[in-house]
């Protein structure tokens, strides 16, 4: 399948446009203790678009003044960004932010991170792999931490297209090299082969304890504070949308859903969520809207306390 093919049906998996946001009227506020912040963008998005991350960076350095806020760019230049996305093996990035991380002078003393669509998995991978600097709050904004299964917004009476290319798409996803170079793909988790899903698995499958339990894994990510996560109630581009607060389908299905709490991973405490639930460190939080369509007023009322 070519490059522009698989890159235009995993468009319309998650959808490749930038976020929206709608500017209200600021709130201004001011604490010299406040952590640096680093964002990670979504698919489709890169670290400095003037309508969506550029405008995020800007608004929290507006809404809290002197705060140093890093929007990580994956690659030398802005349309690399972009591209890697969509084609850097997943494991390559985080290595990469997670070496990049470590050389910031300004992250030393600890840091905040927020992630938009993909790129808030990723940086829960950050967190339960690279504990040095120390990352204390990881707000997820429409993060698909328990993967994607499906193809969303089909126009009209078409669905039964979204079905054969979604089938088309389970069919390679788990093969080596549809692993090694579709960042999607290796978040593609099919609740009807779970046993091909955990064995091929690069990415998404490791961080999520499928195989085995990676004990550093589990303790790294409870050192986090606050580990937040954004439902979007009326998303129509993330399939299933529960993933954002980390739940999924059942397994042998692809009808039901179940929460977080009805998990196995949950259950079994495999990744520590269940104690961090227990402790306070969970918080879950929807809004009203499409995948990442938000106000500043909204924002700025739900998710800069956490900055603070």
């Amino acid at each position: 399948i070519s490059r522009f093919k698989m890159t235009a049906l995993l468009s319309l998996l998650l959808g490749a446009g930038p976020l929206l946001l709608l500017a209200l009227n600021p709130v201004h506020g001011s604490d010299n203790a406040t952590l640096p912040l680093v964002l990670w963008h979504g698919m489709g998005d890169s670290c400095c678009n003037p309508l969506s991350m550029g405008s995020i960076k800007k608004m929290i350095e507006e809404t809290i003044p002197g705060i140093d806020v890093l929007s990580l760019m994956i690659g030398k230049t802005v349309s690399q960004d972009t591209e890697n996305g969509f084609f850097m093996d997943v494991n390559e990035q985080v290595s990469m932010v997670c070496s990049q991380l470590a050389q910031d002078p300004k992250l030393k003393d600890g840091y905040n991170a927020m992630g938009f669509s993909q790129g808030g998995q990723f940086l829960r991978a950050v967190a339960q792999r690279c504990p040095s600097p120390p990352m204390k709050t990881l707000i997820s904004v429409g993060g698909q931490q328990q993967g994607v299964y499906g193809l969303p917004k089909c126009p009209g009476e078409s669905s039964h297209i979204c079905d054969w290319i979604r089938k088309e798409l389970n069919a390679g996803a788990y093969t080596d090299i549809v692993q090694k170079h579709l960042v999607q793909a290796q978040y593609w988790h099919d609740p009807l082969n779970d046993d091909l899903y955990k064995k091929h698995s690069l990415f998404l499958a490791d961080i999520n304890q499928e195989r085995v339990v990676n004990e550093t894994y589990k303790k790294n990510l409870q050192l986090l504070d606050k580990f937040v996560m954004v439902k979007f109630l009326q998303d129509s581009v993330v399939d299933p949308a529960d993933t954002e607060w980390f739940g999924f389908l059942k397994t042998g299905q692809a009808k039901e859903t179940e929460t977080l709490q009805e998990s196995v991973l949950y259950k079994e405490d495999r990744l520590g969520l269940a104690a961090m639930d227990a402790a306070g460190k969970l918080d879950f939080l929807g809004t009203e809207g499409d995948h990442l369509q938000f106000t500043r007023e909204w924002f700025n009322a739900k998710l800069v306390p956490y900055l603070r």
